[in-house]
């Protein structure tokens, strides 16, 4: 017996000896998941902390200031780093003057959720009001409503004290006239006549052509049409906050709504698990609500990356050619991000462990192209 128990007390020595090693070996090198390297951005002092998608680093900077200098809360960094992007028009697909609809007319959608008490505001084509991102948290703070859409949610921002003024500018104008020139190409018609392809409207219904195959094309959206920043903060109470803001799709169909408004699309956040933020085609995107998916599968216990990259997989899986990119955070402030339909994605941090505001890069997941 004793014999016996020394072989067994050994065997267990074993054991944890190779359970150490496989820590080691982890930390050093990380997980691989499809020959991508998988790390887990373990922080040592995590709050607090900003992640927002591609290299708007002006907005990250005043949101992770707004955090770590004036010490305000999640809610306020989301909204003054979304704010910023607004006022400097980023890539043209956030705020005033960018992503004109068929009518040449700039429209807004915005959204921010407080994961402490799951309220959200949130607003869609929001019309002649420039800060979309604060009309949301209005709509939050002062409404018992959710979302307010078009010409009444400007309406309401107006009662609130928001000033009108028109949201075109001399380069938006110029882009809606080249669009018109080139017969109004690309546009978001199908099933139509005359041919979206090569003409513009006005259109009409083809019952013919909507009897045969309508599975969507090539998408529309690249990385100078990814339309949202996205933003998540934690503040040095654990508190998270995820919000967005967009011009939305150029030359969409005067009324359209993307994504990045809608709650569990284009953000979500819950201060049990973490939050998400997505960024991309938005009519695809929406379908499968990947930022609540995202935190749905932290609470199960995955780490960011992994849950990012099995949302991008979800919807990838039914539109191999959709461009999309979300990052991911938990509540323990460990990070990540994960894309499909580019071969990286940018997103940027603010960290006292980066010592600051960096631009982070991941390779995006392209196998169901």
């Amino acid at each position: 017996m004793t014999g016996r128990s020394g072989t067994m007390e050994n065997f267990g020595i074993i054991l944890i000896k190779c359970l150490f090693i496989s820590i080691a070996l982890f930390h050093t090198h990380g997980l691989k998941k499809n020959g991508h390297p998988f790390i887990i951005n373990s922080v040592s002092n995590p709050f607090p902390l900003v992640v927002n998608t591609w290299d708007f680093t002006n907005a990250t900077l005043k949101a992770w200031q707004a955090l770590s200098e004036d010490k305000r809360t999640a809610l306020d960094a989301v909204e003054v780093g979304c704010m910023q992007c607004e006022l400097e028009q980023c890539d043209f697909t956030v705020g005033y003057g960018g992503s004109p609809d068929e009518n040449g007319e700039t429209t807004l959608d915005a959204m921010i959720m407080d994961g402490k008490s799951m309220d959200i505001g949130a607003v869609g084509a929001l019309r002649r009001i420039k800060h979309a991102i604060s009309v949301a948290r209005y709509v939050m703070e002062y409404t018992e409503h959710t979302f307010l859409v078009g010409d009444q949610a400007s309406a309401f921002a107006k009662a609130m004290n928001f000033p009108e003024e028109p949201l075109y500018t001399p380069d938006s104008h110029a882009k809606w006239r080249e669009w018109i020139h080139f017969n109004c190409q690309p546009n978001f018609w199908k099933n139509v006549s005359p041919n979206p392809k090569q003409s513009c409207g006005p259109y009409t219904p083809n019952q013919n052509s909507l009897r045969k195959s309508t599975k969507r094309g090539s998408s529309s959206f690249n990385e100078m049409n990814h339309d949202t920043i996205g933003m998540i903060a934690i503040d040095t109470e654990g508190n998270i906050a995820a919000g967005t803001s967009t011009n939305g799709a150029n030359h969409k169909i005067p009324g359209r709504v993307g994504d990045s408004p809608i709650p569990g699309s284009g953000a979500y956040a819950d201060n049990e698990v973490g939050a998400a933020a997505a960024t991309g085609d938005g009519d695809v995107m929406m379908r499968f609500l990947p930022s609540f998916l995202a935190v749905e599968e932290m609470r199960k216990g995955f780490q960011p990356d992994i849950a990012g990259q099995y949302a991008m997989r979800r919807i990838a899986k039914f539109y191999p050619k959709f461009m999309g990119g979300i990052v991911v955070v938990n509540k323990d402030g460990q990070y990540g991000a994960a894309c499909h339909g580019l071969s990286k994605f940018h997103y940027s941090v603010g960290s006292e462990d980066l010592g600051g505001v960096k631009v982070l890069t991941t390779p995006c997941i392209n196998e169901y192209l």
